[in-house]
């Protein structure tokens, strides 16, 4: 059996290193054909290289990944799209499979769970599965912050260093909206700025990503 081939698309240069890690692990079966930290890129390298699968997030520059996802579904129906990333958002799931997305990974998953995903995903033997449910202490910490669901995914975003606009586009809200989740969080952990703000939600376990923490251990050691 020939390797599925695969594109990575992450705007997160470790993220897609986490992801080349994960599956080093199982590189039978995988082959990492082309990566990128754009959005606009994906479809150039797409027709280049004829991936099996491009697995990408949903933050990127220049074009996110749910533009992606239909112009993918559009010129390249035979590509199999898998989302990896940190949205916990039910709705925004929703819309990933609504515009052609095979499976939904969040990134709380385990690097060493991610290549069986990737089977499972294109496999198609589960309809429209979503892996890497949180963490059970991410979901304690939030608790015990008070975090709501959608607080605790926009501290996510602004982990991934995006701006109050990318993520009203990404979570289909009002910027004004987004402001006021921001002061609600901002409250809840004592903090005045975006960066205090991510700083005390790696201290608390709020973002921890398996993924993201195998990249780092590996980067230095």
């Amino acid at each position: 059996m020939r390797r599925l081939k695969v594109l990575i698309a992450d705007d997160h240069e470790l993220m897609v290193q986490a992801v080349r890690l994960a599956l080093a692990e199982a590189q039978d079966d995988f082959e990492i054909v082309a990566t990128t930290t754009r959005g606009q890129q994906v479809l150039p390298l797409t027709a280049r290289h004829e991936p099996d699968l491009v697995l990408l997030d949903l933050c990127m520059p220049g074009m996110d990944g749910l533009a992606c996802l239909d112009l993918l579904r559009t010129r390249h129906p035979q590509v199999k799209a898998i989302v990896l990333s940190g949205v916990n958002d039910e709705d925004v799931i929703q819309a990933a499979f609504i515009r052609g997305a095979v499976a939904f990974i969040r990134k709380h998953v385990e690097a060493r769970d991610l290549p069986s995903a990737l089977r499972t995903a294109v496999g198609g033997a589960v309809a429209q599965p979503v892996f890497g449910e949180a963490q059970a202490q991410t979901a304690a910490a939030a608790d015990e912050a008070g975090l709501s669901e959608r607080e605790l995914t926009i501290l996510g975003s602004l982990g991934d260093g995006m701006s109050n606009k990318q993520i009203a586009k990404q979570l289909w809200l009002a910027e004004q909206t987004v402001k006021f989740h921001l002061t609600n969080i901002y409250r809840k952990l004592g903090v005045s700025t975006r960066t205090e703000a991510v700083n005390a939600a790696y201290r608390r376990g709020l973002l921890e990503t398996p993924l993201l923490a195998a990249a780092s251990r590996a980067v230095s050691l």
